[in-house]
């Protein structure tokens, strides 16, 4: 029969084609789940004297064949979840010979018919998408595996040439700890199989070959510290947590694989199962075979949970194991230094990596705590920074549009576990999703397929590139030692020699020197291994057409990326590096965008402009954008006096090209064009409180430019100044603060804690920020007269906000007054592993995540409303994106979902649900509300600008 289809279909004549001969199944479906490779759509010829055919699944996997399995595709159907059962739905050839003969016909007509116009998946042809979507499931299945082989080989290679490769230095060293860690890690397996007093982690220990549990701990520990902060170690909880959940995530890629294969042998030789079991797994096969067929998607995967016997490790149990690889790489890892440093004694081997305990004080806390850390030798921590290009990452950008959201932990990445919400290790919160009934989790769910599974495809789908011409500037810079642009600088500050005198002043004023410069060489050092992590990233995809960033969500509702380095939420560098992958004509309305923008990213007042005022500075700086675009390093550096300098390059570089063409409307940008909240925060509380004075003051209402309320705080906090200023300081302390302040306050003095209201700044914490912003400037030298003036600032300022902003405070006021009753509520708001309600935390943590929890519902309805409008959307919290010709439709959809959003009884549902849900309980009355017409946002320019 196949014999007679593959004759039929050879003898058809082929349009002229280079490709080798496969049958690609086409997907058709926007969850990515394609038919079973059984219905070919294409069927291309590579050679007409033989029937051999090369059959490709979407796994990128390969075999001769004259019959194609129907669940060659079927790992992506599952999605990684099921792994250990995928095995289970195969379906043998012999299986397929009984099929019914109408199926054969479709296929006969299928590889018969004449090719139809390419689909697109994701905005990807169709071939294109199976290419780059098995390369995708190579990087999430195959990354540590092939990283493993490559120390293998180098090993060989050494042994066989009796000398070390020619490698950089860190790699070096991953090569010289790989072989030692990996002999104890298969001894350490050994000795849990025969049962050695490791009951603690023995059952999840051999669950992955050895030589990938030793490039897992070494990479992730090394990834650590490069991240760890300005400390010099990795915190040992969480460096056991990740490496123990990198290593049970691998573990169920690795078991599915293998029982896959294990499963295609078994279904060689069916004799050798019994009669009971044949039929069961005959029964499961075909069943899952026509659901799949129906493209009856969650069906399949029921079927598949139902029948998965691979039951999560716990964090108990990842840590475990996490700590014990720890500790056997901490024993067998060594480093010695160079020949050139070893002179005339012996060699100086010692540990690569040393347990040990630091005190940390947080500058906003009175107490400090005591952490057990990871750290490495100064040689170590000296090749941190170039390390970066051989680290394994896994969650990288991705390649095909991510899977879309359909419950908790399905969606994201195709293979690589992912959560739709974020927990951070947090008990509470994990519990507090498994306790939850099946019926009424379902019932949230349908929710969230609504607003945020929809909202977080939206996201998902925004396809991006590297900006290579910023990039390269980058480049140029950071290999020039940096400290240009924002970029920190490469070398560290020379300590000072210690000084020869008994003088003990002198020996404690260096030994405060040290200290402080060695701090800022922590830090230093933490900065350039961030960049590094970063410009790797950017480096591996600055050849792709495109990638997408899966987004998940905090327990607030706000949205992140999964990919932890270089994406849109960084920093000026990130976000300068990045830019959509689809580019649109400006038109007249995206080139005076362009040119806003341009404005707003030089900032330095000019962002506090008319929009008029902001085209304005851009055209009488034509030229200085000419020049930055042209020669950004050898010309005059224009672009370098911005306060986002990449992102100011990449609009320079944009803005020029359109400038210069023959028609700068029809001109293709590619570059995303924000607008952003003023004070967000307030803007959210103005309008729960429908306060007017509070609205005008961030915006809320129409004006002839934007109003800043960092500068309307410090008028306020100037006039109270002024008041106290003129009173008798034999009676009032406080006319004097008054006087020696005055000339101090301006809107950077208050910016922080204006910034911070909204988050639930204390007195203290206000106090402290102005004593910084006082102690920056040497205003005030004896530190009892800067404390006393602090302290009175800090008040004045707080006096200040409640005037302009009373309906926030008072809304504030009520959130943490209902926050403190205890409740149940301390799974959303605290972090602390307890059980125990802390109330005072409770109180000052609920207004800001609820607030919080606006502004994300806000993207989330803006997201979806763009997506229907055909805009390309990227959202930072309150920092909306789109291409430049779009921002005007943007602007208008924003506005429409704020007043949606707020015309809903938001604390009256709120006061309901406490009120349901802890019927014994009070609860303080809803507060009182002004009169401000929400309908007014629609009107303002500068609502967000």
């Amino acid at each position: 029969m196949w014999r007679n289809l593959l004759k039929q279909a050879s003898l058809k004549k082929p349009k002229s084609s280079t490709e080798p001969y496969s049958i690609v199944p086409l997907l058709s479906n926007p969850m990515n789940f394609s038919k079973p490779s059984n219905y070919p759509d294409k069927i291309r010829p590579k050679d007409h004297t033989g029937v051999s055919f090369s059959i490709k699944d979407q796994m990128g996997l390969s075999k001769i064949s004259f019959l194609p399995s129907p669940f060659a595709s079927f790992s992506s159907y599952v999605k990684g979840r099921g792994y250990g059962s995928v095995a289970q739905a195969l379906v043998s050839t012999e299986e397929e010979e009984e099929e019914d003969s109408d199926e054969n016909q479709e296929l006969i007509e299928a590889a018969t018919k004449k090719p139809k116009q390419p689909k697109l998946v994701g905005g990807i042809g169709q071939g294109k998408y199976l290419m780059l979507r098995r390369r995708q499931i190579k990087t999430e299945t195959e990354a540590w595996e092939e990283a493993a082989k490559e120390y293998q080989e180098l090993l060989v290679d050494m042994c066989e040439q009796k000398l070390a490769p020619n490698l950089p230095y860190i790699k070096s060293l991953f090569l010289g700890w790989f072989e030692p860690l990996r002999d104890v890690i298969a001894k350490e397996q050994d000795l849990c199989k025969e049962g050695k007093n490791r009951t603690a982690y023995a059952q999840w220990f051999d669950q992955l070959p050895a030589d990938m549990m030793a490039v897992i701990t070494m990479h992730k520990l090394i990834g650590l510290l490069m991240t760890g902060g300005g400390h010099g170690g990795a915190r040992v909880v969480q460096a056991a947590c990740q490496i123990g959940e990198a290593i049970e995530h691998e573990a169920r890629i690795y078991r599915f694989l293998e029982r896959t294969k294990k499963k295609n042998m078994e279904n060689k030789n069916p004799e050798e199962e019994s009669d009971s079991v044949v039929k069961d797994e005959q029964k499961l096969r075909k069943k899952v075979n026509v659901l799949m067929k129906k493209q009856k998607v969650k069906q399949v995967r029921a079927i598949v949970k139902e029948h998965d016997d691979v039951k999560p490790w716990g964090q108990d149990a990842q840590v475990k194991v996490g700590c014990r690889l720890i500790q056997l790489l901490m024993e067998s890892a060594y480093i010695q230094p160079p020949v050139e440093q070893l002179g005339d004694g012996p060699p100086d081997i010692r540990p690569a990596f040393i347990h040990s305990l630091k005190t940390v004080t947080k500058e906003t806390q009175k107490f400090s705590r005591r952490y057990g850390v990871i750290e490495c030798d100064p040689l170590v921590r000296k090749g941190l920074e170039r390390t970066a290009r051989h680290m394994v990452i896994p969650y990288m950008p991705m390649l095909v549009p991510p899977v879309n959201w359909t419950g908790y932990d399905k969606g994201a990445y195709i293979f690589l576990p992912s959560s739709v919400m974020r927990t951070h290790g947090a008990k509470q919160q994990r519990d507090a999703v498994k306790r939850t009934p099946k019926k009424q989790l379902d019932s949230v769910f349908e929710v969230w397929e609504h607003w945020f599974f929809h909202a977080l495809n939206t996201l998902g789908n925004t396809k991006w590139r590297v900006n290579k011409r910023v990039l390269g500037v980058i480049d140029r810079i950071w290999a020039n030692g940096g400290n240009l642009a924002d970029l920190v600088d490469r070398e560290d500050i020379p300590l000072p020699e210690e000084p020869d005198t008994d003088d003990e002043a002198e020996i404690k004023k260096w030994k405060w020197k040290v200290k402080a410069l060695k701090k800022e060489n922590g830090e230093r050092h933490s900065q350039r291994c961030d960049i590094e992590l970063k410009l790797s990233v950017a480096r591996k995809m600055k050849d792709e057409d495109g990638f997408f960033y899966p987004h998940n969500l905090d327990f607030r509702g706000r949205a992140y990326p999964m990919h932890p380095y270089l994406n849109h939420l960084g920093s000026d560098l990130c976000r300068g590096i990045l830019e959509f992958s689809e580019g649109r004509p400006l038109g007249k309305s995206g080139l005076r965008w362009l040119k806003i923008h341009l404005a707003n990213l030089y900032g330095g007042g000019v962002d506090k402009l008319s929009y008029d005022g902001r085209i304005a500075f851009t055209e009488n700086h034509v030229d200085d954008i000419f020049d930055s675009a042209d020669r950004p390093l050898e010309g005059r550096r224009w672009w370098l006096g911005s306060e986002d300098p990449f992102q100011c390059l990449a609009a320079c570089i944009n803005l020029a090209e359109a400038l210069r063409s023959s028609s700068p409307e029809t001109s293709i940008s590619h570059m995303p064009v924000h607008q952003d909240g003023s004070c967000n925060g307030l803007q959210h509380y103005a309008a729960l409180g429908r306060d007017k004075l509070g609205a005008a003051a961030v915006n809320l209402v129409v004006g002839e430019k934007p109003a800043d309320v960092y500068s309307g705080i410090a008028t306020r906090v100037l006039d109270i100044m002024r008041r106290d200023a003129e009173k008798d300081p034999a009676t009032d302390p406080n006319a004097l603060r008054a006087r020696l302040l005055i000339n101090q306050v301006d809107r950077k003095l208050v910016k922080q804690t204006v910034m911070t209201s909204v988050y639930g700044v204390t007195y203290i914490g206000a106090r402290d920020q102005i004593k910084r912003r006082l102690k920056e400037r040497c205003a005030i030298e004896d530190d009892a007269e800067l404390f006393a003036a602090s302290c009175y600032a800090a008040k004045t300022t707080l006096i200040a906000l409640g005037e302009m902003f009373e309906a926030a405070r008072s809304i504030m006021s009520w959130l943490g007054d209902c926050a403190k009753i205890k409740t149940s509520l301390q799974v959303l708001t605290l972090q602390r592993e307890t059980d125990k309600v802390l109330g005072k935390r409770q109180r000052t943590a609920f207004p800001p995540n609820f607030v919080h929890s606006l502004d994300g519902s806000h993207m989330m309805m803006t997201a979806v409303a763009c997506k229907e409008a055909g805009l390309n959307f990227a959202g930072v919290h309150d920092s909306y994106w789109t291409h430049a010709c779009d921002v005007d439709k943007m602007n208008r959809i924003l506005r429409e979902k704020f007043v949606e959003l707020y015309e809903t009884p938001i604390l009256e549902d709120l006061l309901e649900s406490f009120q349901n849900k802890f019927p014994t309980l009070n609860f303080p009355p809803l507060p009182e509300r002004g009169d401000f017409d929400l309908r007014e946002v629609l009107k303002s320019p500068y609502f967000f600008n």
